[in-house]
């Protein structure tokens, strides 16, 4: 900075002012910053200037997943915003891996990030380093809330069972449920809510007993454990409702593999729903019946809670507040 303070002619400071907001200096200075720019080709490091703030213009992101198509629809709305208002958004993947998260989470730390989005894994043991990362910035967790009082937005997941187990009770046999793997809370919470709706329409819940696999490879999850349960006693009903749409991917493999029709017909011979509405449900063979997050708006509630949190003037918020839930779509197609 001071090399190039000293080939433009202006102080360190003039140049600063420059870089912090190019509209903080006049526009005949502006003019020869810019001229000296192309010429010399300079540009500040912005991991050093933002060591330097009071606050830096990154945010950091972390999800448990880059490939999955739920957390790339989000991070594309989240850093869309965040460029909008002039932040960058650093997103990081923990690879569904508990010492990933763990090296993630430092990095923010050591960048001086002004705040982060996070899909946390639930590790028991993170919930201090996160609850220390919340004291010093702010954070919204998105997917699967860390606890019950943390910053979240998210689908309400009580709602989506609600109306899918509604709609496959009415149209047929009650389902039984075909659980993700235990990767994060979002697991338990979906299961128990499943438990809660067939509980609230008189039915008994029947959960399906899987392997206990902690791996984020959900459609081979499914495939072999519906291959396994399939080529054994069956499943304990004729209609299967799995945790997410790539877990019912599976399924439908197995069920294929074996030659079983699957679909809404007496000549079927399984009924199989998900929920998530993945980009591919509509595509497969049969389309699958599924509750839709929303994913944009998932996306962009939680960027712009953070925003208002990041706001110097806006009042301080209280524990536990800012807990956004959002209804689900039934979107009916022929698998169910």
């Amino acid at each position: 900075m001071e090399d190039f303070s000293a080939f433009v002619g202006l102080s360190r400071t003039t140049v600063s002012k420059y870089f912090n907001d190019p509209g903080s200096v006049r526009r005949n200075t502006r003019s020869a910053i810019e001229a000296a720019l192309k010429k010399s080709d300079f540009r500040p490091s912005m991991f050093a200037v933002n060591l330097n703030r009071r606050r830096s213009n990154i945010l950091g992101v972390i999800i448990p997943n880059s490939a999955d198509p739920f957390y790339m629809a989000l991070t594309r709305r989240i850093e869309l915003i965040a460029n909008e208002a002039g932040f960058l958004a650093f997103v990081l993947s923990s690879d569904g891996r508990a010492e990933m998260e763990d090296q993630a989470i430092q990095t923010f730390r050591s960048m001086n990030i002004a705040g982060a989005i996070i899909a946390p894994l639930g590790v028991q043991s993170h919930h201090r380093i996160l609850a220390e990362l919340g004291s010093s910035i702010p954070l919204i967790y998105v997917d699967s809330p860390l606890d019950e009082t943390s910053s979240f937005v998210g689908t309400d997941n009580r709602q989506s069972f609600r109306l899918i187990v509604d709609y496959l009770c009415r149209s047929g046999g009650p389902p039984c449920y075909f659980a993700m793997p235990l990767v994060n809370n979002n697991a338990s919470a979906r299961q128990e809510a499943y438990v809660e709706a067939m509980r609230q329409f008189r039915m008994t819940p029947e959960i399906v007993p899987v392997t206990d696999v902690r791996s984020w490879d959900f459609e081979k999850f499914g495939y072999d454990e519906a291959l396994r349960i399939l080529k054994g006693e069956g499943f304990p009903t004729r209609t299967v409702l799995c945790a997410n749409d790539r877990v019912a991917f599976g399924v439908l493999g197995a069920a294929y593999q074996l030659g079983l029709k699957v679909g809404h017909g007496a000549d079927c011979d399984l009924r199989v729903a998900g929920h998530d509405d993945h980009p591919l449900s509509r595509y497969a063979c049969p389309p699958i019946t599924t509750v839709a997050q929303n994913y944009n708006e998932i996306g962009r509630l939680a960027i712009e809670l953070l925003l208002e949190r990041l706001d110097d003037n806006a009042p301080a918020a209280a524990p536990g507040s800012g807990r956004i839930l959002l209804n689900a779509e039934l979107m009916l197609r022929s698998s169910a």
